[in-house]
């Protein structure tokens, strides 16, 4: 089964990922900082922004994964993978500026909203029984001959 958001979203995340750490090779190639930060907080910065995108990318889209398989509907799933993504470039362009700024604010709290309402609707499918959807798994039969 194809799972067009979730593919979409999963694709520009990657592409955020790939954006993140080409701002950290450039910092580590003008700093001459090969491991580490380096002692330079612009370098810890970017770091700590890539960090964070590692830490919340992947359970956002295992749960939107999920609900899209349940038969979540598609528009929901579209707003949220789009709240998502934005929060996720706004985070890393108000780490660099000097704190409290309200993309670095804006970009995490989207975040958490986001993570918190595909929890919570990843848990009112199990429990509300919301999916539209069943499948089972069928065992395979060996080719004859």
């Amino acid at each position: 089964m194809v799972l067009p958001v979730t593919l979409v979203i999963a694709a520009a995340c990657a592409v955020i990922n790939i954006w993140l750490a080409v701002r950290l090779v450039r910092g580590r190639l003008k700093g001459k900082v090969m491991v580490g930060d380096g002692g330079d907080p612009a370098m810890l910065s970017g770091m700590r922004a890539h960090a964070n995108f590692v830490e919340y990318a992947p359970i956002v889209l295992i749960l939107m994964a999920l609900i899209e398989l349940a038969r979540g509907p598609q528009v929901a799933l579209w707003i949220i993978g789009a709240v998502f993504v934005v929060a996720r470039i706004a985070h890393p362009l108000g780490m660099g500026r000097s704190a409290p700024n309200p993309m670095r604010a804006g970009g995490a709290m989207a975040t958490w909203i986001v993570t918190l309402v595909l929890a919570g609707w990843a848990l009112a499918i199990v429990l509300g029984g919301e999916s539209t959807s069943s499948f089972t798994i069928a065992p395979v039969e060996a080719p004859r001959g």
